[in-house]
């Protein structure tokens, strides 16, 4: 983000499928399950291993909730990120908020990273992540690259 734009990101509960093993469970046990319009209610072993991970720092940083976790993450990792969450009942509105109280450490960051590969796609491949300028971009201008921005982080109480 080192243009300084905004993001909105979409999805970044993936759908309602970051949960822990016993939130799945419980779904499967009183049939609640999820939703199921683009593909079965069910976490697939990506979505299993960054519950997992989430469930760790959630650990480490005091709460019980991975998807505030998740959000605080995302928040945290450009200065202006307005992340579009939804929910379904009242205990999703209170974890959604306490995301605003976490402030994670560049260790937790790094470490919740680690555990799946991000392929960003099109158009970063072609134009770059801002740490390089790309072949097709050195070649059409001069560009002079700005210092990154902090990202906003909680204040400590």
């Amino acid at each position: 983000m080192h243009e300084g734009l905004a993001l909105a990101p979409w999805n970044v509960l993936a759908g309602g499928k970051l949960r822990t093993d016993a939130e799945e469970e419980e779904r499967r046990i009183n049939g609640e399950k999820g939703r199921t319009l683009i593909g079965p209610w069910e976490r697939n072993e990506n979505e299993k291993k960054m519950s997992a991970a989430l469930g760790k720092v959630a650990n480490e940083v005091g709460t019980k909730s991975i998807t505030a976790v998740a959000i605080a993450y995302v928040m945290q990792k450009v200065p202006y990120c307005f992340p579009i969450i939804g929910g379904r009942k009242v205990e999703h509105l209170t974890s959604n908020l306490e995301a605003l109280d976490i402030a994670l450490s560049s260790e937790q960051i790094e470490y919740l990273e680690s555990i799946l590969l991000f392929d960003p796609g099109f158009p970063v491949s072609m134009i770059g992540n801002g740490t390089k300028l790309s072949f097709l971009m050195a070649t059409t201008a001069h560009f002079d690259k700005q210092p990154f921005v902090e990202p906003i982080r909680p204040a400590k109480k």
